[in-house]
């Protein structure tokens, strides 16, 4: 499973890469634009969001590490969200890493007042998952925008 793990997320990396170029290509007013039909508000706080996401489920739920999780605001341009993900990517490796023989054990935690479990296959699919679907927010936030994204599927023309 680690290895398959680590392939899918390569894939989602090679999307994600080119969602991030793409972005550098906004205007920085669009980037951070808040477009009251969209969750989370503008594509700038969506990345953040995504990547709060990795770290709450991989690092605090699943391992019970602390983290520091940074605010949109304190993202300013694409280039700063790129090393954001940075934050994401360490998570995801060292949670491949840990769970590489234990991938269907239930984690018990708390979320929101719930008691909430999940074996780190769900988890891993969950993050993967729920970047890609705002990934596809973001694309369409941008069309909204004005602008025409490129293919950022995982499966996709080059």
């Amino acid at each position: 499973m680690e290895k398959l793990f680590t392939r899918q997320y390569d894939l989602l990396q090679g999307a994600r890469g080119v969602l991030l170029d793409y972005c550098e290509t906004l205007a920085p007013e669009d980037f951070t634009r808040e477009l009251k039909d969209f969750g989370r508000g503008s594509i700038r706080n969506l990345l953040v969001h995504t990547v709060s996401t990795y770290r709450q489920w991989l690092e605090v739920f699943a391992r019970n590490q602390p983290v520091v999780f940074t605010e949109p605001g304190a993202v300013r341009d694409a280039a700063e969200a790129r090393r954001l993900f940075a934050q994401a990517d360490a998570a995801v490796e060292s949670f491949i890493r840990h769970f590489r023989e234990a991938y269907d054990t239930p984690i018990t935690g708390q979320l929101r007042g719930q008691t909430v479990t999940a074996t780190p296959t769900t988890l891993f699919t969950h993050v993967i998952t729920h970047e890609f679907h705002h990934k596809g927010q973001i694309a369409s936030m941008s069309r909204h925008l004005g602008y025409l994204p490129p293919d950022t599927d995982a499966l996709r023309s080059k």
